[in-house]
């Protein structure tokens, strides 16, 4: 098991954040305060394709299909260190999720909207001498969201298969390979006030191989945005799962930093680049891993919507 002061200090860092990045009399933004804005063809109706999304992508998950590069340092067992005292990887991620329709609601980026999602999260050993890839995670789901306001709603079915890397592989005779993939639903309710927001929900996987994966999983999390300024705001995110396997030991992730925001020309959606700090500590998110405790710092630029 890990044990690093890993959690007071995510916790800590965020509240001094939060002071910093909500100054008194911050604006709120209109919906969706995640994206760079809705369209004006798609304020309203029911729109094909959406180029936005209304359920907000979460700023701390690990597993958020969205697309970035970190460099992470903290303790992973590795083949050159198997205590995992002193690892440093690259956590590598190729995500997105593409609107199929929405049914609009009474006001510009509300309603229902049902979104397609794939994304592939993988890590590189870099004590290695060619920068192995350790575990290649590939996820695919189709989210059904919902927006009314400041609250927000998706359910989310999805499978993910897990798979070690080759070279990883070959480096050792010892290493045992997990034939892991599962088919999950999940649900998440989300709540908007003002700067702040709050979510909270749960998963049930139905299928899953090997047995030894939990069967079900707790997730919740808070998060804070400070209001564009000149096309920036700050960012700060907490997010928490447990599962039966771990003891309910919690799994935390904490992220703070900024997002850049550049609204796309005509026809074009918008792009927002996120430059964050990140901070783990618990069971590990990584599928052939899932047995193990792990704990890390780090930073990251993530890319999406």
């Amino acid at each position: 098991m890990v044990d690093r002061p890993c959690c007071p200090l995510v916790l800590t860092l965020l509240v001094v954040l939060a002071s910093v990045a909500v100054p008194a009399g911050a604006q709120t933004i209109d919906a969706p305060r995640c994206g760079t804005g809705v369209h004006e063809s798609e304020a309203t109706g029911t729109v094909g394709f959406p180029e936005d999304q209304i359920f907000c992508p979460l700023i701390a998950d690990p597993k958020e299909a969205r697309s970035f590069v970190s460099y992470l340092h903290g303790t992973f067992r590795s083949l050159d260190d198997p205590s995992g005292e002193d690892t440093s990887i690259a956590s590598v991620g190729v995500g997105d999720t593409f609107g199929l329709f929405r049914i609009g609601g009474p006001d510009p980026g509300e309603g229902f909207q049902l979104d397609v999602m794939g994304g592939i999260f993988a890590q590189f050993d870099m004590g290695a001498p060619s920068n192995d890839l350790i575990n290649a995670d590939y996820v695919l789901g189709f989210p059904l969201t919902f927006r009314r306001r400041g609250f927000s709603f998706r359910a989310k079915l999805y499978h993910q298969s897990s798979h070690l890397g080759d070279e990883y592989l070959l480096r050792s005779d010892e290493i045992v390979r997990e034939n892991l993939s599962f088919e999950s639903i999940e649900f998440l309710v989300s709540q908007e006030i003002s700067v702040l927001r709050l979510y909270v929900g749960a998963e049930r996987i139905f299928r899953r191989e090997p047995e030894e994966l939990p069967d079900s999983l707790f997730h919740t999390g808070i998060e804070l945005r400070s209001g564009r300024a000149r096309k920036v705001q700050m960012l700060a995110g907490v997010d928490v799962k447990t599962t039966e396997l771990h003891d309910w030991s919690p799994a935390v992730s904490g992220r703070v930093g900024l997002e850049l925001g550049r609204p796309g020309a005509e026809g074009h959606p918008g792009r927002l680049i996120m430059l964050l700090f990140e901070m783990y500590q618990g069971p590990s998110p990584y599928g052939q891993f899932f047995q193990d405790d792990i704990s890390y710092i780090g930073a990251g630029v993530h890319i999406g919507l």
